[in-house]
């Protein structure tokens, strides 16, 4: 089993399927070595995860929401390899959207579920640059939308 796959199981996380495109894109891009994947939602087991964080959500509860953008992602890269997520040899940047009022400023924090599946799953390969932004409003509603950028072999 390749090393990605058995850390995979050893934590528990089983990958979902890679979610179908909502609009107009396709899911991922590779131009050379870079493996570029859309955003995705906090889409889990239970359906998607709706909220405003600062309004009807708190940090703990958009921290997973924003795990499940980066187990999605991780699903769309294993679709873009064929199943040899050993390919990836660097995480390279996040970019964390939050669903969040005005006033809600601990959205690094609510990111940070999102970045820290990354550094679980990939390990130092997996520590990156990042953005984390606020929007008035996301896809579908939901809470959190993340995109990635990984370099692959």
């Amino acid at each position: 089993m390749p090393a990605i796959h058995a850390r995979l199981k050893k934590l528990g996380i089983t990958l979902p399927k890679a979610a179908a495109p909502v609009a107009n894109y396709v899911p991922f891009v590779r131009v050379g070595s870079l493996l570029t994947i859309s955003g995705q939602i906090a889409f889990g087991p239970d359906g998607l995860v709706k909220g405003r964080l600062g309004q009807t959500m708190d940090v703990e509860t958009g921290q997973q929401a924003a795990r499940l953008c980066a187990l999605n992602l991780i699903a769309q890269a294993n679709a873009a390899l064929d199943g040899k997520l050993e390919n990836i040899t660097r995480v390279v940047r996040l970019g964390g959207f939050v669903n969040a009022t005005a006033d809600f400023e601990d959205i690094p924090h609510v990111i940070n579920g999102a970045s820290d599946l990354m550094v679980e799953v990939f390990g130092d390969i997996g520590r990156h640059a990042r953005a984390a932004v606020s929007c008035p409003n996301l896809p579908l509603g939901s809470a959190v939308e993340v995109d990635a950028i990984f370099e692959v072999q």
